[in-house]
């Protein structure tokens, strides 16, 4: 409610010097964290989440286990083919040069078998990572949609005041592109960092069994690697983190310049805001460079490295294939050509899941930074819970609302509502008047708990407020804003809103009380109208009819006008005070008016003025006390009136 009353937020933000109340579309915005504050503690938090899956990922860490087996077993078991076939060129060569030698027969049948059954290990490699992928897909698609129903649930337990503080852009950028860029990495983080890291593991061991020797100098490439990645991922980390947090706020100005483009066109400030959108978007592009480039360069580094070492791989495995060489008085040579030629088939495929995981680094760092910003919203402080045993009416309430010295403080030190006491019986109408920043929408905000009060109470029917539901005690009131609030959907769907269990005819009835009906059925569809975005194929004074409609529809003992009829030409506004003089029959009203010609007939009048009522009383009372009341009456109808 405190996001649609522009005038006292507006006093409240001068006062407090707030960058992030969310006033008209996203006006200010919020700045998110410029860097990952806690890389471990999110990722801590991020693992958590896998909690209930966790036979999942253990199958997919088996089905890994054996693709990389498949994968790996295959060029050592495919080195006895090229053994018998180089067994039988240096036959042939050694018959060549001695004629006495029988030249041998390649055995294909041997040859066969080998390729048969180096094919059967690529085909199951290929089952086990295609089962592999779906068992992937289905656990982080899970995990995102339990992540994006947190964030949602999350919006409806969060208190009015974290919208105070956040812009709508930062707050729908942590929703959408930071939950969409977990989604779109995590798949493939998952199953490439997994499976290269199994496939290192693999390739290893499988090149230490043909040769310590040559395993040890492709070791080498690994602590460079190593720290070629120490290196870059801290600065890269910090990009990244700016990166998203850039985005967010690049988000909240697109989303108020869009909201806002009639009233930014109509100051000609065009140019300021195209100004102030470039020095964002420059900064963004200057961070995603930043970030791109530094985990981008690893790849180019490491397969440096790699040519290096495959070299000297190459260059030592031929002086192996001697049979005198010895080392530390042991002979290591008569190395086979088929192993030598499996060993450079295994360095060849050590680089690929190298360069996989300094790749997965850059999406890994987008995706922790990503999720900071989800847990953080997460993790904002919520309403406090309701008592257990809360209060509940035990016949249909009557309306009756009493304020005992209430006192309330949006910040710390900073005093807004003092000792506000005020009685209302059932039935009566209350009017609420003040200038800008008085704290009257504050009252409203009070009385239906989207703020808790510092101290004094509130009761409704005898019974503290305190001591009820939030959800009884917004129960008992029907509201009407100054500011529409419509979704996309069909008009019938907008004024059934108010209620769950209306009926088509009684729908039908509320429009006609709120003087909706008519204009209603002169659209192409009637009530089955399809409103678009903000209702915009609607004009102001018909979508103000239709919250109008919606509030007697919902039938609460306790209304509250907030400028209900500030946005309608003057016979609108007579129609609908009659509808409201029906509607408030019987029920107890607060009305917040700027309009002092819409409350002469309140059975009450407050006058506040800083937080304080400085008069009660009627129209005519007021009027003939000659004070501050007198004085705003006078200033707008002094001419009408004759003065």
């Amino acid at each position: 409610m405190a996001r649609t009353k522009r005038d006292e937020q507006i006093q409240r933000e001068r006062r407090h010097g707030s960058q992030a109340s969310s006033i008209n579309a996203g006006a200010a915005i919020a700045a998110p964290p410029a860097e990952v504050d806690d890389f471990k503690g999110t990722l801590k938090k991020f693992v958590t989440l896998f909690k209930g899956d966790k036979s999942s990922l253990i199958l997919a860490v088996l089905l890994a286990l054996l693709g990389v087996l498949a994968t790996v077993l295959a060029p050592r078991i495919l080195a006895e083919a090229t053994n018998e076939l180089a067994n039988f060129v240096t036959a042939t060569y050694a018959a060549a040069q001695d004629a006495t030698l029988a030249i041998p027969a390649i055995d294909f049948s041997f040859i066969a078998w080998i390729l048969a059954a180096v094919g059967a290990l690529y085909l199951l490699g290929a089952a086990f990572s295609y089962t592999q992928q779906r068992l992937i897909i289905r656990i982080t698609q899970k995990l995102i949609h339990g992540l994006r129903q947190k964030a949602s649930e999350k919006l409806d337990r969060l208190p009015l005041s974290y919208f105070d503080r956040k812009s709508y852009g930062d707050t729908l950028s942590r929703i959408t592109n930071d939950i969409d860029l977990i989604n779109t990495n995590l798949q493939q983080v998952m199953t490439q960092t997994l499976t290269s890291l199994i496939m290192i593991v693999g390739i290893l061991v499988m090149m230490f069994v043909i040769n310590w020797m040559l395993a040890l100098i492709s070791l080498l490439a690994l602590p460079i690697s190593m720290l070629l990645t120490a290196w870059v991922a801290p600065k890269a980390q910090r990009f990244f983190g700016r990166q998203q947090a850039q985005l967010g706020e690049l988000n909240g100005q697109i989303e108020e310049n869009f909201s806002g483009h009639n009233v930014i066109k109509a100051f000609n400030r065009e140019e300021a805001s195209i100004e102030r959108f470039r020095k964002t978007n420059e900064k963004l592009h200057g961070s995603a460079w930043k970030a791109q480039f530094l985990t981008s360069v690893l790849m180019p580094l490491f397969t440096l490295v790699t040519n290096v070492q495959y070299v000297l791989i190459v260059a030592i495995a031929a002086v192996l294939t001697r049979p005198e060489v010895m080392f530390l008085g042991t002979n290591i040579g008569a190395l086979e050509i088929g192993l030598i030629l499996a060993f450079i088939q295994y360095v060849h495929q050590f680089q690929q899941p190298l360069v996989t995981t300094a790749q997965m680094a850059n999406l890994i760092q987008g995706t922790i930074a990503a999720a900071e910003r989800v847990f953080e919203l997460l993790e904002e402080e919520e309403e406090h819970p309701d008592e257990e045993e809360a209060a509940k009416h035990d016949t249909r309430p009557r309306g009756a609302v009493k304020l005992e010295a209430v006192n309330f403080d949006y910040l710390p030190g900073e005093p807004l509502i003092r000792d506000w006491s005020l009685e209302v019986n059932p039935g009566e109408m209350i009017a609420i008047v003040g200038p800008t920043g008085a704290g009257k929408t504050t009252i409203v905000n009070l009385l239906m708990r989207f703020y808790d009060i510092d101290s004094g109470t509130i009761r409704i029917d005898g019974i503290n407020t305190q001591d009820m539901t939030r959800s009884d005690t917004r129960g008992l009131f029907g509201m009407v804003l100054q500011d529409t609030w419509l979704f996309n959907g069909t008009i019938y769907e907008n004024i059934a809103y108010g209620r769950e269990d209306a009926s088509k005819e009684d729908i039908i009835a509320a429009a006609k009380t709120a003087f909706a009906d008519h204009f209603i059925r002169t659209l192409p569809d009637g009530y089955d109208t399809v409103l678009q975005e903000d209702a915009q194929n609607l004009s102001v004074g018909q979508r103000q009819l239709l919250t109008i409609a919606r509030a007697v529809l919902r039938n609460s003992p306790i209304m509250i006008l907030d400028e209900a009829t500030s946005s309608v030409d003057t016979r609108t506004e007579k129609l609908i005070q009659a509808a409201m003089a029906r509607l408030m029959e019987g029920r107890t009203s607060f009305v917040i008016a700027h309009r002092l010609s819409t409350i002469r007939d309140a059975d009450k009048i407050v006058v506040m003025q800083q937080g304080r009522i400085v008069e009660t009383g009627t129209h005519e009372e007021l009027l003939a006390s000659g004070g501050f009341y007198a004085d705003l009456y006078l200033s707008q109808f002094a001419e009408d009136d004759g003065a």
